[in-house]
């Protein structure tokens, strides 16, 4: 894994990792300590990523002059309803 520091990462990089951390993890030839390792530093690069595409949503929310925190509202609500849907 690499010491680089997590927020300096684009988009793609922590996505890549996170990808290879998951794949490892699936493999299941990890010890418990790597296993655990590696699950906090694929929860940080998730979190990377998240932050990243919510700054991009911003930025296209701004470009269109729309609320963008409405808009992440709207989301969430139609990702809990398509949830309840699926059961």
């Amino acid at each position: 894994m690499s010491a680089k520091n997590i927020n300096a990462y684009s988009f793609e990089a922590a996505r890549d990792e996170l990808l290879t951390i998951v794949a490892r993890l699936e493999a299941g030839n990890v010890t418990l300590d790597e296993s655990l390792e590696l699950w906090e530093r694929g929860e940080k690069l998730a979190a990377r990523c998240q932050e990243i595409l919510e700054g991009a949503r911003e930025r296209i929310a701004a470009v269109r002059g729309e609320d963008a925190d409405a808009d992440a509202a709207d989301d969430a609500a139609d990702d809990a309803a398509a949830a309840e849907d699926a059961e």
